[in-house]
């Protein structure tokens, strides 16, 4: 082998394999997702002899032109005296080096909005591009799985995360040369076969512990539940309204908070193309002058999708118009960015003294219009409400469903109201910085897409300068009013100074602001979820039956907190389950093998953490594969291009390689454990969730109920009930009636009454859905 430094100094690499201690064999460790580390000593042979420095390039390579380590020295060499020569001292240079990534570590990532609906490759290689712009080659970075969404942590390194996304595809990271590679694990394979004449019997140590686990508590984080819609009435003085149930708090760290400081825009948020320099950030702002004329060609758009889900509010920004202009401001686009694929968005269409507002909606221009006026400015927002936060699953690997193949995964279907208004502001009427914004549109999309492209910009040929664009989760409450005898319009949730006509607070209440208190026999509607801990109880009942032997009922129990990938949901819990019981049910195998590189398993060249290796060893019973852990090297002969193997090895079970588990101090109360599910009933247990279920009239002594679908026939029908537990057949304690039918009347006993109702279905017992919809009533009797 060949040891190559180069000390950044002008000289280029230098060979320092003659330098190399005979005493002391290079080292090299290889860990799982880890940086790779190489260890070796160096002695003053020849003259001219340059000790390496901090940062140096390393390169260890073979003779045949492969690279066996690749990296920078991390820390000055420690000398170490061996005695005094004919020219002095004499001493040995101890250095350590790690491998390519280090550089990438030195960096501090920069403070971006989450990867959603991106591969596990893809955020991979945009984390490399944000720290070090095409410093790394990354064909060598495979897609693997997608993730629902990633978070970056500025704090943590390049490594930390790199590592996170590999675990959650189930794949392997390294670096070699420059080069990152990100491919599922196993993709390399070799046999360790006892018959192989190669094979080293002596080598080999395995071991087989007991744990095997059938019956898994899998909890994840906070999630959404019950699908609450809470009623009152305006008495013309109230301006609190205590809600039922304390909302679902969605995470609010802005995905984009731009305010153009700097000279051009930031890569790690926008994506502009342009193809007549028609964008540009000019005294903090950026400037739209012009475009191609074509529709969809001079865009800026966020790097990453919008999930629609939960409550987002995009604030487009302040926006003053120069001339006549024609395109989209601040589009959702389900396609390409063209306005026949625009979801919601402000077409700006030229006039003869300016140019006209008007939403855009599935490509159609809807509702009023607004002229501009020139010198004003006009402040665009669109707001989105979806009952169903998060609009896709996580995916879980195993052995048996590996990258590629996963658990779970998939889109959640919802519907997605939209709201569109423009603020036009006069700069010599300070009254118009407080007027009500005009509403241009306030609709539900049915079924409308999970994610969506945003395009802050679709210029066809626009005149406009934007002071700022901001994005982010809102407090999640849909709130609509009606007056007497009027249609329901939507009141904006949030603070005062965004235009806002009430808050939701930790009371919880609804709070509206005093200027804007509902008036008398004022119709009042909050919608939004519940909140509740993600939890699932799962077992492989093939296992428990094969283990009952006497008093032992056959089942191996385990608690579990999802890590990574983390479990936002119940479903998500349930895969994270299936994913574990996939390994855990079989049999734990780890162990070592030691051999010289000559005779590798399978006649490999080298091998890596991410391998997989296939032992076949009947005479100790070791028929298994496994995953390769760790990979130690001793460079014995370097001259002879051979090395001393020590490979570690692991199976899913021994070792989980897809899933990390944390710790959890909560407590489950008992009324909100799920079912225990068989394997087999995942997915198909559960009925249809009444997400649309609403009180359409209210007397003083009845309450009409809608659920927004039929009930399923065949002995299906709606349980309701006071409270949301005692679900069943057999229990009356708490019920209020069960119905076949999507419509019905509910006695009505008190001022603030709530009623929780589920799906259930024909079969013996009959199944749920999983959470209630809760209808709460507060008008005066």
């Amino acid at each position: 082998m060949k040891l190559t430094i180069d000390n950044l100094q002008g000289q280029g690499p230098q060979d320092y394999t003659g330098s190399l201690d005979g005493t002391k064999s290079p080292r090299i460790e290889r860990k799982l997702n880890q940086p790779a580390e190489l260890q070796f000593s160096l002695v003053a042979n020849t003259p001219g002899f340059v000790i390496p420095v901090m940062g140096a390039r390393v390169m260890l390579g073979k003779a045949n032109g492969s690279d066996v380590f690749t990296g920078y020295v991390s820390a000055a060499p420690q000398y170490e005296y061996l005695g005094w020569g004919e020219q002095g001292p004499v001493y040995r240079y101890n250095v350590e080096v790690l491998s390519d990534e280090i550089v990438l570590n030195r960096k501090v990532l920069p403070n971006r909005s989450p990867f959603v609906n991106r591969s596990a490759g893809d955020a991979l290689r945009q984390l490399a591009q944000d720290v070090l712009p095409d410093q790394f080659n990354t064909a060598g970075v495979q897609d693997v799985d997608t993730l629902a969404v990633y978070t970056v942590n500025p704090q943590q390194t390049f490594s930390f995360h790199a590592a996170e996304i590999a675990v959650a595809a189930r794949a392997s990271f390294r670096t070699m040369n420059g080069s990152l590679i990100l491919a599922p694990v196993g993709a390399a394979d070799y046999t360790l076969d006892e018959s192989d004449p190669t094979f080293s019997p002596e080598g080999l140590w395995v071991s087989s512990p007991n744990l095997l686990v059938n019956e898994v508590t899998m909890i994840g984080l906070d999630e959404p539940q019950a699908y609450v819609r809470d009623y009152f009435a305006g008495n013309g003085l109230s301006l609190k309204f205590y809600l039922s149930q304390k909302p679902f708090a969605q995470t609010k760290p802005a995905m984009i908070d731009e305010e153009y400081l700097e000279p051009s825009l930031d890569p790690a948020t926008w994506v502009v193309n342009d193809p007549t320099s028609a964008v540009s950030v000019v005294a903090q702002t950026l400037q739209i002058t012009g475009g191609t004329g074509a529709d969809g060609q001079t865009t800026v758009t966020f790097v990453e999708q919008i999930e629609l889900g939960g409550a987002v509010v995009l604030q487009h920004g302040d926006v003053s118009f120069s001339a006549a202009s024609n395109g989209v401001l601040g589009g959702l686009y389900a396609g390409g960015i063209s306005a026949a694929e625009c979801l919601a968005g402000f077409q700006i269409t030229p006039t003869d003294t300016g140019s006209n507002i008007q939403a855009l909606i599935n490509g159609l221009l809807t509702g009023p219009s607004l002229a501009t006026t020139p010198g004003h400015q006009y402040f665009f927002t669109t707001y989105l409400y979806s009952m169903e936060v998060y609009r896709s699953k996580e995916t879980y690997h195993s052995s048996l469903h590996p990258a590629g193949s996963g658990l779970g995964g998939g889109s959640v279907a919802a519907n997605v109201r939209f709201v569109l208004e423009v603020q036009d502001i006069d700069p010599n009427n300070q009254a118009t910085l407080v007027a009500p914004a005009t509403l241009l549109y306030d609709e539900p999309a049915p079924v409308a897409p999970g994610f969506c492209t945003y395009a802050l910009v679709n210029a066809t040929s626009m005149q406009c300068s934007i002071a700022f664009t901001y994005a982010a989760h809102i407090s999640l409450g849909e709130v609509r009013t009606a007056l007497p005898n009027a249609s329901y319009v939507t009141q904006l949730v949030g603070t005062l100074s965004e235009g806002a006509q009430c808050e939701i607070t930790s009371d919880p209440s609804l709070d509206f602001y005093p200027q804007y208190v509902p008036v008398l026999n004022e119709l009042i509607v909050a919608s939004y979820r519940g909140s509740g801990k993600a939890v699932a109880q799962v077992q492989n009942a093939t296992s428990v039956a094969q283990l009952q032997s006497g008093p032992d009922d056959g089942t191996r129990g385990a608690v579990r907190v999802a890590k990574t990938p983390g479990a936002r949901t119940a479903v998500d819990c349930e895969n994270a389950a299936l994913a574990t019981l996939d390994d855990s049910t079989g049999i734990a195998w780890s162990g070592t093998y030691e051999t010289w590189s000559d005779f590798l398993p399978g006649a490999a060249a080298d091998i890596f953490p991410g391998d997989a290796i296939v032992l076949n060893v009947p005479s100790r019973g070791a028929i298994f594969a496994a995953i390769v852990r760790e990979v130690e090297i001793q460079v014995a002969d370097p001259t002879g291009d051979r090395a001393f193997y020590t490979i570690h090895f692991a199976n899913d079970l021994a070792a989980p390689l897809a899933i990390e588990y944390g710790v959890s101090s909560t407590t489950i109360a008992l009324q909100d454990m799920p079912p225990l599910l068989a394997t087999a009933q995942i997915g198909a247990y559960y009925q249809s969730n009444l997400t649309e279920a609403q009180i359409t009239a209210v007397s003083s002594t009845t309450v009409e109920i809608d659920l927004g679908m039929a009930p399923a026939s065949g002995g299906g029908g709606v349980e309701v009930r006071e409270n949301d537990y005692g679900w069943g057949q057999a229990n009356d304690r708490n019920l209020l009636g069960r119905f076949e039918t999507q419509t019905f009347s509910l006695t009505r006993v008190a001022q603030t009454q709530t009623y929780f109702l589920r799906l259930y279905d024909g079969s013996s017992p009959p199944r749920y859905s999983r959470y209630s919809a809760a209808l709460h009533v507060d008008y005066p009797l």
